[in-house]
């Protein structure tokens, strides 16, 4: 209403002049008594005292002794729930095994099929069928024992050497399984394996490393799992053998899964020149376990096929169920042998150079020099497969 002028009937509302009210003088307003009359102050009207539930107005030593408390709570309770967390271990109650399979004697190889598509890890070698394999001698079984091997002739094989792998008819989803080594091979360019998985279905139903190692192998055994997401080994384990990685998902580390290394006298040269040994599986709910036993420390229930893990101390590897689901991690599994050469492990130079100090490059090796696969076999004495009703 800025520069309006208000209507006249307005003015006059509040215009003495026009105004119908009569004015009123100050004479003629009452004063008022000159003593105050105190007021009572309201209850409402007081600060209100903070609750003491609120620690913005505490004093110190309020402060520090509900600070106090809180550290003594947290000791309490909070401290021991972690360390019984960090302290799980599953129950690996004795099992009563019986024995169900077993691999021995001449017809050894019958109860395998021989893998013959191209090596799947890009081996330099041809794993050839069995007729193959018979007519080159590269397997062969005896009353005593079977061998695997390497081809040590072929002076030139330019498109890889010949190899085998053979992979078990039977499969199994837990079992206690006794494997009699008493050769492994080893040399520049290897990469043999004793282990357990189900080809046609990697990684979902998991892999078992019993027995692995490249080149000269002269650094141990290798037993390790290879797995899908939700396995870790990050959890308390009871074993003699040195711990690598602790995650067994295969999309980790480069697919090295969760690795334990045994001492040199677990594998290669200095387990040969021992006599071999007895490497013993457990596989069960509970977790995964691998023992080896020297020739002469091989325990009596064995050797009277009545094996009770239970007895037979601190495992090499240990793989409890902590945080690992076993029956849905590991299943359809079968047993595989076989030797690979180079390949993506054997071949990389932090092992085929740095290591082990191997000539030249790893395929031209291979290719060239047949002589030096004379120690590149297996011999097994027999294996042996125990089922328990409750695993």
């Amino acid at each position: 209403m800025d520069g309006q002028k208000l209507p006249r009937v307005c003015l006059d509302r509040y215009s003495g002049a026009a105004s119908k009210y009569p004015r009123l003088q100050s004479t003629d307003i009452p004063k008022a008594p000159s003593t105050l009359i105190p007021i009572p102050e309201s209850p409402e009207r007081k600060p209100a005292k903070p609750p003491w539930y609120k620690p913005l107005n505490w004093t110190l030593r309020r402060t520090l002794i509900s600070t106090l408390i809180t550290i003594v709570i947290i000791g309490v309770i909070v401290i021991p729930i972690e360390v019984v967390r960090a302290n799980r271990y599953p129950d690996y109650a004795p099992l009563n095994y019986t024995l169900k399979d077993t691999y021995s004697g001449p017809s050894f190889f019958d109860q395998f099929n021989y893998f013959t598509e191209q090596d799947p890890t890009d081996g330099f070698v041809v794993y050839v069928n069995k007729e193959t394999a018979t007519g080159l001698n590269l397997t062969h079984a005896t009353d005593t024992s079977a061998i695997l091997r390497v081809d040590t002739v072929t002076p030139s094989a330019l498109s890889g050497r010949n190899s085998v792998r053979v992979e078990s008819k039977k499969a199994y989803d837990m079992g206690l399984f006794i494997f009699d080594i008493i050769h492994t091979p080893h040399g520049c360019g290897t990469w043999p394996a004793l282990w357990m998985t189900d080809g046609a279905n990697w990684p979902s139903n998991g892999e078992i490393d019993i027995l692995e190692a490249t080149n000269e192998a002269s650094h141990g055994n290798e037993v390790s799992l290879h797995t899908t997401l939700g396995c870790t080994m990050e959890v308390k384990r009871k074993e003699t053998g040195n711990r690598i990685f602790k995650t067994c998902d295969n999309s980790t580390n480069g697919n090295s899964g969760c690795v334990v290394v045994g001492e040199p006298e677990t594998y290669g040269a200095t387990l040969n020149q021992n006599g071999g040994g007895i490497y013993a599986l457990e596989l069960r709910t509970a977790g995964i376990r691998t023992w080896f036993f020297p020739r002469t420390s091989v325990p009596v229930d064995i050797e009277s096929h009545t094996p009770d893990p239970s007895t037979w101390g601190t495992a090499l590897a240990d793989f409890p169920s902590t945080k690992c689901d076993i029956p849905s991690h590991f299943r359809n599994l079968n047993i595989i042998a076989n030797i690979d050469l180079c390949g993506e492990l054997a071949s990389q130079p932090q092992y085929y150079d740095k290591m082990y100090g191997c000539p030249s490059t790893c395929t031209d090796f291979v290719a060239r020099n047949p002589s030096a696969f004379s120690d590149a076999y297996w011999e097994f004495g027999k294996f042996e497969v125990y089922h328990a009703l409750n695993a």
